[in-house]
């Protein structure tokens, strides 16, 4: 068998070798895309704009898995001959063998790209990125997208739909798991992260990078409701202050390619919006690179009602300046017949096909069309050791210690069960991970029992499911506590609860979740509840019920081990709420930088009744962004700012002090906040302008300095001038935007 298996793999590589060969002997080692595009007839420049499935392709092995629904789209196998780009194509053999067919088949021998949405890792997965962002770790975060790309590169990926840098406020909206939070500067430093990670400083002689796509452009993660393809209605002020940031960060950073998002941007779709791509992404911010629908968009001009069929969608997004069009069929069907009839110029087809055939030169496909494509090398990066202890590491520092009543961290002498549907599930990638393997996830009771110094006195058991329980769940349960000194209670979010159309009005636990809790309280132990989910919950019967709550999200490959660590001390917690926990849903949008209002609940001349409040809940949420706790404390004093004036072209310097006054080594990220008390528009109430992770042994004091800028200070005004306004000033230093200490000054232009 193991002969048969080298001289299988020797084919390969011969194979591929001579495709190299024959591809250079065809095109040259060089080719002028001028030259090519004008030797493209129509057909062949649409078929370039027409991005399709892996069943659309001869050679795939694997069909791979689609991300929506199949349907008959009226493609001919001309198209397919000459298309432009493959969606969720991965694994080098197969991508191989796609390409080597397709430039068999290409009259031009135009290569393909192949893109597939590698989000949070390829094999090895990271943390959900909202988990990610809780780290508050930009360069693990970069890390864990070189990997990501490292891994999905060698297995023939050349692009990812990656970062979405969309802006989320409401926990409802299923999406929340693939952004990094509610505020928009810590948004646009991730993004930064994340494109630098993926793409490296040379993207073209770098082959283990792919290129990068941020999406959904623009403001997709306002929708209505809280409720997936929904409408989204913002001021353009509002767009610009708040929900661009993110996309124009990934783009300063080099991003080659932006998505469109399925929303509306003031009332017209976002695939059909000119105003939109053509005049802010393209000319305002001089975007040259390409635009893609996201999935059925461009078809879905007509639902939206800004299209009446088919042709008139296909005009309205090429107008609009989107290149490709992901799994439909409207530019292939009606894109010619629109240029006969001269209802639009064949040359927005050729600017669009040359910006697809410059990022394939860019990333080297014409001089080898397999770029880092490669099973023999697959099988030595993919999943490999490094890999996952880079995912442990940054595991480590994405959970979120929410409660800790002197029950955490455990002791290996202990006794203890561990409860719930997830302490022996694999179900810890969470959405997005679709090259992921569950099977080699790291589960929290096999990883706890490592921890133990008697293992046997571990003790396991479901006690439900997901949604549903039994009797026999339960008694199992009851036996698991009782003979235990301390419950670890694993519970959580199904991954399929969360993510793209993942969307819940209900967003407490499930009921059988929460009766469980109720039960295992009775028997009078310890209980520390460990949450599995990709969104805030609403911790109603949950957050006072237990002695302490560690925020897992969907940790990724290594997420068993990287709880266990934190849960015996091994790690101590060290992330921070980057979307904050409602009290209650009824909160929702609830968020840390909004306005004051005329008429704000506590103010010192507030009344009772008329202020602005709820009768029945709080304002505030019940956890809020920048939140997290540790096994040690630390303690902020000396707060200054260097002067109480401020001037153009001299910032001010803020210092404070930060102790660790507990018995182990920790990380606190200590957190800057600026407030604008009069201006042009109302101002945040607190705004986040930097930050610091500082690492500090017991009893050791750190003076931590932020610089401070008027740039810092500028935010849109009615007439969309970026500028800042002279007064009073306010700013925060403290370890969350709850618990802050004040200072001011005032700045003079």
């Amino acid at each position: 068998m193991t002969n048969q298996t080298n001289q299988t793999e020797e084919t390969e590589q011969q194979t591929m070798q001579q495709s190299k060969q024959q591809f250079k002997q065809q095109t040259g080692s060089t080719i002028s895309l001028p030259d090519l595009l004008a030797q493209m007839t129509l057909d062949e420049k649409i078929a370039q704009l027409i991005q399709l499935a892996v069943p659309f392709y001869e050679g795939a092995v694997d069909a791979g898995l689609i991300t929506g629904p199949m349907e008959s789209l009226g493609i001919t196998e001309d198209t397919v001959r000459n298309s432009g780009s493959v969606l969720g194509m991965a694994g080098a053999a197969d991508t191989i063998n796609v390409q080597r067919i397709h430039l068999q088949n290409n009259r031009l021998g135009i290569p393909l790209l192949m893109m597939a949405d590698i989000v949070h890792g390829f094999k090895t997965i990271f943390p959900v990125p909202l988990a990610i962002g809780c780290s508050w770790d930009l360069e693990l975060a970069e890390l864990s997208a070189e990997i990501a790309a490292k891994e999905a590169a060698v297995s023939g990926v050349h692009v990812t739909y990656a970062p979405m840098v969309d802006l989320v406020r409401d926990p409802r909206w299923g999406r929340v798991m693939e952004s990094t939070g509610e505020d928009p500067y810590l948004n646009a430093e991730f993004a930064r992260a994340f494109v630098r990670g993926f793409q490296g400083s040379d993207l073209a002689g770098d082959r283990d990078r792919v290129a990068a796509c941020v999406k959904h452009f623009a403001a997709y993660g306002a929708a209505e409701g809280g409720r997936d393809y929904n409408t989204v209605d913002l001021s353009e002020r509002q767009l610009r202050e708040f929900y661009l940031p993110g996309y124009k960060a990934a783009l300063d950073e080099g991003c080659e390619m932006v998505m469109t998002s399925f929303n509306t941007v003031d009332g017209i779709a976002a695939t059909g919006n000119a105003k939109l791509m053509r005049k802010l992404l393209r000319e305002e911010w001089g975007f040259g690179g390409i635009l893609i629908s996201d999935w059925g968009a461009v078809k879905e001009l007509i639902a939206h009602g800004i299209a009446a069929d088919e042709s008139e969608a296909a005009a309205k997004a090429l107008k609009a300046g989107v290149d490709i069009e992901m799994m439909t069929s409207c530019y292939a069907k009606h894109l010619s017949g629109l240029v006969e009839n001269k209802e639009i110029e064949e040359a927005l087809i050729d600017e669009a096909v040359m910006r697809i055939l410059t990022l394939k030169q860019k990333l080297g496909l014409f001089e080898n069309p397999y770029r880092a494509a490669d099973p023999e090398r697959e099988k030595e990066i993919v999943f490999c050791d490094a890999h996952r202890e880079a995912s442990l590491a940054l595991a480590v520092k994405s959970c979120v210690l929410l409660k800790n009543e002197g029950v955490l961290p455990l002791q290996p002498s202990q006794r203890i069960a561990v409860i719930g549907p997830f302490a022996r599930s694999g179900d810890l990638l969470g959405p997005w991970s679709w090259t992921g393997s569950h099977d080699a996830v790291v589960r929290l009771a096999d990883s706890i029992k490592h921890k133990l110094d008697h293992p046997a006195e571990l003790h396991v058991a479901d006690g439900c499911g997901i949604e549903t329980s039994t009797d026999a769940q339960w008694e199992e349960a009851r036996a698991a506590a009782e003979a235990s000194d301390v419950i670890v209670l694993a519970l959580g979010e199904h991954s399929d609860m969360s993510g793209e159309a993942g969307c819940r009005a209900n967003i407490q636990l499930p009921a059988v979740q929460l009766e469980l809790i109720r039960k295992l309280r009775t028997l009078d132990k310890p209980i520390v509840v460990v949450l599995f989910n990709g969104r805030p919950l609403d911790l109603h019967g949950v957050y006072h019920e237990a002695d302490a709550i560690l925020e897992a999200w969907f940790p990724g490959s290594e997420g068993g081990n990287a709880v266990a660590e934190l849960l015996f001390g091994y790690a101590n917690p060290s992330g921070r709420l980057t979307m904050s926990f409602p009290f209650s849903v009824g909160q929702v949008p609830v968020y840390y930088n909004a306005y004051n209002t005329g008429r704000p609940q506590g103010a010192a001349d507030a009344q009772v009744r008329y202020v602005s409040q709820y009768l029945d809940i709080p304002n505030e949420p019940l956890l809020p962004f920048g939140f997290g706790l540790s096994y040690t404390a630390f303690e902020y004093s000396d707060a200054r700012i260097s002067s109480d004036q401020m001037v153009m072209g001299q910032p001010l310097e803020v210092h404070v002090k930060v102790t660790n006054t507990g018995s182990v080594a920790g990380i606190e990220t200590v957190q800057l906040y600026v407030r604008d008390l009069a201006g042009e528009v109302v101002r945040p109430v607190k705004e986040l302008k930097d930050f610091r992770r500082v690492a500090l042994e017991p009893g050791e004091t750190q003076e931590i300095a932020f610089t401070l800028s008027e740039t810092q200070l500028r935010y849109y005004h009615s007439d969309l001038s970026h500028t800042s306004d002279n007064g009073d000033f306010t700013v925060f230093v403290g370890p969350n935007s709850r618990e802050t200490t004040a200072l001011s000054f005032q700045l003079t232009k």
